[in-house]
C-alpha cells in the first residue's frame, strides 16, 4: 500500500499559473503606519511586485480591505495594478469568516491560496489557519506581510508553519511561475518587474543588458 502524498512535496507542491488564487488583505494606510516589522517602502515594494507577477501569469486575485472608510483606500500602487477591481470592504478582521471571499475562492476551483496581509499577526494568521483547517494549501508572502513589531512577524510565520502553511517571498512566487525560461511569453514582463522591484538584481540586468546591445569596437 502506497503512502499518502505529502503535498509539501514533489513537483505538485510547486505553484503554476494554473493552481492557485491569490488574496492580498488590508495593504491600507492604517495598517502600513503600524508596521515595524520591516521598512515600509521595502513591502510596498514587494506587495506590489507580487501583484503584478499575478497579473502577468494570469493568477486570479482577490483584493481586500477593512473598514476602508476608516482606514484608508487600498494602497493606491497595488490599486493601480486591478484598476479595473473594487476591493471587498469587510468588518471581519478575519478575513476568511466573510462568505464572499470563502465563495470566491469555491469558485475558482483551486486548493492553493496565496496570501499576503498587514498585519501578518492577525490579518494574515487568522484567514490562513482557518483555510488550512478546511483543506485549503497556503502559501503566505512573508516579505509582502509586515506586523506591529519583529517578534509579531516572526512569532505568527512560526505559528503558521506549525498549522501547515508554506512561507516564501514574492520573488520565489514569480519564478515557481515562470519556472522556464523557453516560455517567453512572459520572460519581458518578469524581467521587467526584475528592473522596477528587485534592487541590485535589476540593476545588474539593465547592466548586462547595455553590454550585450553595445556595439564591439573594432
Amino acid at each position: 500500500m502506497n503512502a499518502p502524498q505529502n503535498p509539501k512535496i514533489g513537483l505538485n507542491a510547486l505553484l503554476t499559473p494554473d493552481n492557485c488564487v491569490m488574496i492580498l488583505i488590508d495593504h491600507q494606510p492604517f495598517q502600513f503606519a503600524g508596521v515595524r516589522s520591516h521598512d515600509t517602502q521595502t513591502v510596498i515594494n514587494n506587495v506590489v511586485g507580487l501583484a503584478r507577477a499575478a497579473k502577468l501569469f494570469k493568477v486570479p486575485t482577490l483584493l481586500t480591505t477593512v473598514l476602508e472608510e476608516r482606514g484608508g483606500l487600498l494602497l493606491k500602487q497595488l490599486q493601480d495594478v486591478f484598476p479595473e477591481q473594487k476591493p471587498i470592504n469587510r468588518t471581519f478582521i478575519n478575513t476568511w469568516e466573510d462568505a464572499r471571499v470563502v465563495e470566491w475562492v469555491k469558485k475558482s476551483g483551486k486548493k492553493k491560496i496565496v496570501m499576503a496581509a498587514l498585519w501578518t499577526e492577525i490579518c494574515l494568521a487568522m484567514p490562513t489557519i482557518q483555510a488550512l483547517g478546511e483543506g485549503y494549501e497556503v502559501y503566505i508572502v512573508t516579505d509582502a506581510s509586515g506586523g506591529v513589531s519583529v517578534e509579531a512577524h516572526e512569532v505568527a510565520v512560526q505559528r503558521m508553519v506549525q498549522a501547515g502553511a508554506v512561507p516564501i517571498t514574492w520573488t520565489v512566487f514569480a519564478s515557481e511561475l515562470q519556472r522556464d525560461w523557453a516560455r517567453t511569453d512572459t520572460v519581458p514582463g518578469l524581467a521587467q518587474m526584475l528592473v522596477d522591484h528587485m534592487g541590485n538584481v535589476g540593476t545588474s540586468f539593465v547592466w548586462e543588458q547595455q553590454l550585450l546591445n553595445t556595439p564591439k569596437s573594432t
